[in-house]
């Protein structure tokens, strides 16, 4: 064993090797304790599982000190993880919310767009036929007048005409009237007719009606009436309701068939 000088500034400073010596040793010894370590884990891991029963020693209650635990009690048991296991923390959670949003909105939007009620479009097509008879007796003009509706269902779903109500006007006089329930059904984007005939009668109140309309020197015997028209539809929770006004000529001389323009208000 020796000594080591050493110089600093002007002074001599004696070192044992020992020290030296020493801290060497201890960096030898704590590499060897970390793989003495490393290798005492390696071990554990590939020992089996042996349940060592002595004096202070209990058995595990739940796998009864065979390693495993029972079919029966998988449903029984609460396994406790700690609050840094990963399985705690899922992963993009933020886009599978982000993602979540988008489809239920996507899907309310499809929902609105299909389901959302349109309302049906009624149009007056006129008139197709005319039938005239005479009541010579009692100086009367009976006619049954056929008239056409055109409906048009713009929905995704079917459409039920509740009712249809008309009446027909001469001079501000009521000289008839038809009522039509559960008329059609009208399938989702497509379009139906109806046809309803309103039988008229021009009588007492009107006489000189009768006069016009049996006069031979006459070839062609129009006179004008109103008809109002009432559509009653329903679908879903929703009830809508259409009105129609249209005046019409007609031949109360003869019977005609026929299909004329009608003007709407």
């Amino acid at each position: 064993m020796g000594n080591r000088w050493t110089r600093s500034g002007s002074s001599l400073t004696l070192l044992p090797e020992r020290q030296s010596s020493e801290r060497q040793g201890e960096g030898k010894d704590s590499d060897n304790d970390s793989l003495d370590g490393l290798d005492r884990r390696e071990d554990i891991a590939q020992f089996p599982y042996v349940e060592f029963t002595g004096r202070d020693s209990i058995t595990c209650p739940t796998c009864q000190g065979t390693g495993r635990i029972p079919s029966g009690q998988v449903n029984e048991l609460v396994a406790l993880i700690p609050y840094s296991d990963q399985r705690l923390q899922p992963q993009r959670t933020k886009l599978y919310v982000v993602l979540s949003i988008v489809l239920c909105l996507f899907t309310s939007a499809l929902v609105a767009f299909f389901l959302f009620p349109r309302s049906v479009v009624v149009v007056d097509a006129g008139i197709r036929s005319v039938t005239v008879h005479f009541d010579h007796t009692n100086m009367k003009v009976l006619m049954n007048m056929t008239s056409t509706l055109n409906f048009s269902n713009p929905n995704f779903f079917s459409v039920l005409v509740q009712s249809v109500n008309c009446q027909v006007l001469y001079m501000k006089t009521v000289i008839g009237t038809k009522q039509l329930d559960n008329a059609t059904t009208i399938l989702p984007l497509s379009e139906s007719q109806v046809n309803y005939t309103v039988s008229v009668e021009i009588g007492s109140s009107a006489a000189y009606v009768y006069a016009f309309c049996t006069m031979p020197s006459i070839k062609v015997h129009n006179i004008v009436v109103l008809m109002q028209t009432a559509v009653k539809t329903s679908y879903m929770v929703r009830t809508s309701q259409n009105s129609l006004e249209a005046y019409r000529y007609i031949d109360c001389g003869s019977n005609t068939t026929y299909h004329q323009k009608t003007q709407q208000h």
